[in-house]
C-alpha cells in the first residue's frame, strides 16, 4: 500500500465512514488500499493483535477482494484472521458471538450494486458506532493511509472456516419449528445472501432434518448486480414480485430478505405487507411469554421511537417493561446490553435477541412468525391484524435545504397542540381530550443526506393523513 497525501486520505475516510458502518462507491471511496488500512486500524482499535478476528462477505463482485485486502491489513498488525467467506450479516454476528472474536462483514446491505461497505463488531457481536470506536478506526486508518502500515513484530495468519451449518443449528435450537402445521411460503432472497441462508436454516442444505415447510424460492441465485430488483424490501416496489407469487401459489405467507439477509419483511396470504411493528409486537409477546415461563420476572423489551404505539402497548399488557430508544442498530445493541432486554424491535425490520448476543437477526424473527402461525389455524392476515390497529404513514423522505427553518415552522404550528421531545429528532405527540383520536409524528434528519424523514401514526386513517399532510407542507416550506 502506497501512502496517500494527508488531505486525500482524510477526505476519503470521512466520505465513507458513516454513523454505524462504512459505506461507499467501489473504486471511489472504497479501494483495496483504503480497506487494507481499515483492517489494520480495526485490529489496533479492538486490541486484536495476538488474537483472532472474523472476516466475512456478501455476494457483491467486490466483496471477496475487499475481504482479502482487509485480512492483509489485519494480519500485518498481528491478528489471526478466520475467513468465513460468503455469509449473511447475522451469520457474521453468530461467528463473532460463538467465537467471542471481533468481526468485519463486507456488505452494503440493500444499497445498489455500485456500493460496498463494512459492518464492524467487537467480540461477542457488540456493535461499533462513531461514538464507540468507529471514529477511532477512521482516524487510525487515515494515519495508515498517510504514513503507511507498520508491520507488527509477529504477523498473523489466515484460516478459512465454514460456520453455516453451526449457524443454522443454533437458530433451530432457539425456535423449534418441527411440530408446526405444514406451511407453504414464498421467499424472495433478492439475489442476496438469503439465497444461501434460507435453504440452510429452513431447508436441508446444512444437513439438518426437514421441517414442515414448503419453500417456493424467488431469486435465490447469489448475484451482486441485483438483476431482478434492488434487495431493499423497505421499498414497496421491491415487494411486488413476492406479493404476486404468494397469491399465485396459494401460499400461507411470504418472506423478503434484504441484500445481506439481516432484515426480513413479511407478506400475508393475500399478498399484503405485515408491518415491521406488527412483527415486533408478535415476537415481543412470544419472547416475554417464553422467559416468564422460565421464571424470569423483570422482563425488558426495547423498541425505537418510530415503531407503532401497539408495540409498547403489547409489551406492557404482557407485564414487561417497554424501553423506548433512538433509531440505530449500534444504539439498540448497546441498550440491549445495558437493560438486559430479551428482545428489541425497530420500524425498519431489524429485530434484536438477547439469546443472539443482543444482535439483530431477521431470520430468527421470521422463525418466530412461522412458529406462531404454525400453531394456530387462523390465516396470517387475521392473526396479524390484531397487532396493526392504527394507521401508519411509513417513512416519508423530503429534501430540505434549511433543516432548522423547517423545525421552527413545525414547532410554531404545533405549540399548544402537542407535547415535544427530542430523544431522536423531533417527536410531537398530540394533546387530546375526551374521545379525540390520538396521533404522533417524528421528524429526523438523515445522517448522510440533506433529507428530513417523517413518520406519522394516528388512531385512524383520517387522523394520520391530516397530520401527515400538514407536517409535510411545513417541512417542504
Amino acid at each position: 500500500m502506497n501512502p496517500a497525501a494527508p488531505s486525500e486520505a482524510r477526505a476519503r475516510l470521512d466520505a465513507i465512514v458513516k454513523a454505524y458502518d462504512v459505506r461507499g462507491i467501489v473504486g471511489e471511496g472504497l479501494t483495496d488500499g483504503t480497506v487494507e488500512a481499515l483492517g489494520a486500524a480495526f485490529v489496533d482499535e479492538v486490541g486484536a493483535a495476538g488474537g483472532r478476528i472474523v472476516v466475512g462477505h456478501d455476494m457483491r463482485d467486490s466483496s471477496p477482494g475487499f475481504a482479502t485486502a482487509f485480512a492483509r491489513g489485519a494480519t500485518r498488525r498481528g491478528a489471526d484472521v478466520v475467513a468465513i467467506g460468503l455469509c449473511s450479516t447475522d451469520e457474521s454476528y453468530f461467528a463473532s458471538g460463538s467465537m467471542n472474536a471481533p468481526a468485519a462483514m463486507f456488505t452494503a446491505s440493500h444499497n445498489p450494486a455500485a456500493y460496498n461497505g463494512i459492518k464492524f463488531s467487537r467480540a461477542g457481536a457488540q456493535g461499533i458506532s462513531l461514538d464507540t470506536g468507529l471514529a477511532a478506526i477512521r482516524d487510525r486508518a487515515a494515519d495508515f493511509l498517510e504514513q503507511g502500515i507498520t508491520d507488527a513484530p509477529a504477523t498473523g495468519s489466515v484460516v478459512e472456516a465454514d460456520v453455516l451449518a453451526d449457524y443454522a443449528a443454533h437458530l433451530r435450537s432457539l425456535v423449534d419449528l418441527s411440530g408446526i402445521r405444514p406451511l407453504k411460503m414464498v421467499v424472495d432472497a433478492g439475489n442476496g445472501m438469503g439465497g444461501l441462508t434460507v435453504p440452510a436454516v429452513l431447508g436441508e442444505a446444512a444437513g439438518l432434518p426437514a421441517l414442515p415447510l414448503e419453500i417456493v424460492p424467488l431469486y435465490f441465485e447469489l448475484d451482486g448486480t441485483f438483476p431482478n430488483h434492488e434487495a431493499n424490501p423497505l421499498e414497496p416496489a421491491n415487494l411486488v414480485d413476492l406479493q404476486r407469487a404468494v397469491v399465485e401459489h396459494g401460499a400461507d405467507l411470504g418472506l423478503a430478505f434484504d441484500g445481506d439477509a439481516d432484515r426480513c419483511f413479511v407478506v400475508d396470504e393475500r399478498g399484503e405487507a405485515v408491518t415491521p411493528s406488527a412483527i415486533a409486537a408478535i415476537v415481543a409477546l412470544r419472547e416475554i411469554q417464553r422467559v416468564r415461563a422460565a421464571g424470569e420476572h423483570d422482563v425488558v423489551v426495547i423498541h425505537n421511537l418510530i415503531t407503532s404505539r401497539v408495540v409498547p402497548e403489547t409489551i406492557e399488557e404482557a407485564g414487561a417493561l417497554a424501553v423506548r430508544t433512538r433509531v440505530g442498530h449500534s444504539l439498540i445493541k448497546d441498550r440491549m446490553r445495558e437493560t438486559g432486554a430479551v428482545f428489541g424491535g425497530e420500524h425498519s425490520a431489524h429485530y434484536y435477541f438477547r439469546d443472539f448476543w443482543g444482535a439483530d437477526n431477521g431470520m430468527l424473527a421470521a422463525m418466530h412468525v412461522l412458529a406462531e402461525l404454525g400453531t394456530q389455524d387462523a390465516p396470517l392476515s387475521e392473526f396479524a391484524a390484531r397487532f396493526n390497529p392504527y394507521a401508519l404513514s411509513g417513512e416519508i423522505n423530503s429534501t430540505v435545504s434549511d433543516v432548522p427553518a423547517a423545525y421552527t415552522r413545525i414547532v410554531e404550528a404545533f405549540t399548544g397542540r402537542g407535547d415535544f421531545d427530542e430523544l431522536d429528532g423531533l417527536t410531537v405527540t398530540g394533546i387530546t381530550a375526551g374521545d379525540e383520536p390520538f396521533w404522533w409524528f417524528n421528524v429526523r434528519p438523515s445522517n448522510t443526506e440533506p433529507l428530513l424523514r417523517l413518520n406519522v401514526e394516528g388512531e385512524d386513517a383520517a387522523t394520520m393523513a391530516s397530520i401527515r399532510d400538514e407536517v409535510l407542507a411545513l417541512i417542504r416550506g
